[in-house]
């Protein structure tokens, strides 16, 4: 077949994709022969180009690769645009995912049009992809375990180190939004009051009395155990939807959310009992305590914030009058017809 008049500038662009690593070829548009194929494209072939030129697709790749590749053809020479497409070609055993641009030279040449493609080999993409991924994928990961930690060191900085119980504030603006919860939706909930009682048992000796911060246990480190094993019963006792904390040096308080007065009067006699039993294990000592606790409910026995902590207040008071070691509720207000 003469070579067309054309083939010098096939292959001076040619040479050039060359060094850009991609394949070129142009076919006659109406027998679909090879009338040039530039070093990369042979080179993926294993042919020479004296073994290409005048061959068709049907003479170097298999019967289904051919006729992917004659179907795309059909379709660029019926559209002016230039067609995109993806194949996967079998290259004497290698097989490769291809990326070609194919377009129609309206030129007339011996009465025959051109078919030009491009060829690229998508597997350095592909890579590229791959590790674009993995790399987002280890940055989400990396800013997940960022949140994690974030979200983590925020909450140890709201917890009271003693009793790993929340501190005041928690406990407050949790309050807050259960009574604004409350009034909108109607329900009750409830809060309680606990103290650790004076008759705490066990002492530990030897430490400096003025160090004393659980009445009746000796010694800072003694009062901490106590304060420590309070804090996890009152941790295990509790919802995650409630708040346990610890509102000072002595009283704890728990938020008990969409909880009424009997069940949370209920609840606490249990804890109160755990903690009657609870031994506490403290420099080769056994320490025993006991507590007070004071049950009041939103909206039963108070109708503001404020008048629920007072009401909470009086029922600790009272069930430390009794001697400590109960669960006292506060009264419910009746009110006039």
């Amino acid at each position: 077949m003469p070579a067309p008049r054309g083939e010098p500038a096939w292959a001076a662009w040619g040479a050039l994709l060359s060094a850009a690593g991609q394949g070129v070829a142009v076919k006659d548009a109406a027998s679909g022969c090879y009338l040039h194929a530039n070093e990369v494209l042979l080179s993926w072939l294993g042919r020479d180009a004296a073994e290409v030129i005048g061959r068709t697709d049907g003479d170097l790749f298999d019967a289904a690769t051919h006729a992917a590749l004659r179907a795309a053809d059909q379709t660029a020479l019926a559209q002016r645009d230039a067609l995109a497409a993806e194949h996967r070609v079998n290259f004497n055993g290698r097989t490769r995912d291809l990326a070609m641009c194919r377009i129609a030279d309206g030129a007339q040449s011996g009465g025959s049009r051109w078919l030009i493609s491009v060829w690229t080999d998508l597997a350095g993409r592909r890579q590229q992809e791959t590790q674009a991924r993995a790399a987002l994928t280890q940055i989400e990961q990396l800013q997940s375990a960022n949140e994690s930690l974030r979200r983590e060191l925020a909450d140890q900085a709201m917890r009271d180190p003693a009793s790993g119980l929340y501190a005041r504030a928690h406990f407050e603006d949790q309050l807050r939004r259960e009574v604004d919860l409350s009034g909108r939706e109607h329900r009750e909930f409830s809060i309680v009051f606990v103290e650790i009682d004076e008759q705490a048992a066990g002492d530990a000796p030897n430490e400096a009395d003025d160090a004393t911060v659980v009445p009746g246990v000796r010694g800072a480190s003694a009062s901490q155990a106590v304060q420590a094993a309070l804090g996890r019963l009152l941790r295990g006792g509790t919802r995650a939807m409630d708040a346990a904390c610890r509102l000072d040096e002595r009283r704890f308080a728990v938020l008990l959310s969409g909880v009424g007065l009997a069940t949370a009067h209920s609840r606490m006699e249990g804890l109160r009992r755990r903690c009657a039993t609870e031994i506490v294990v403290h420099e080769g000592h056994e320490l025993r305590f006991t507590v007070a606790m004071g049950v009041a409910s939103f909206p039963h026995t108070a109708h503001t914030q404020a008048e629920l902590v007072q009401a909470c207040s009086d029922a600790l008071r009272e069930a430390q009058r009794r001697g400590g070691n109960h669960v006292a509720l506060a009264a419910i207000r009746f009110e006039p017809a």
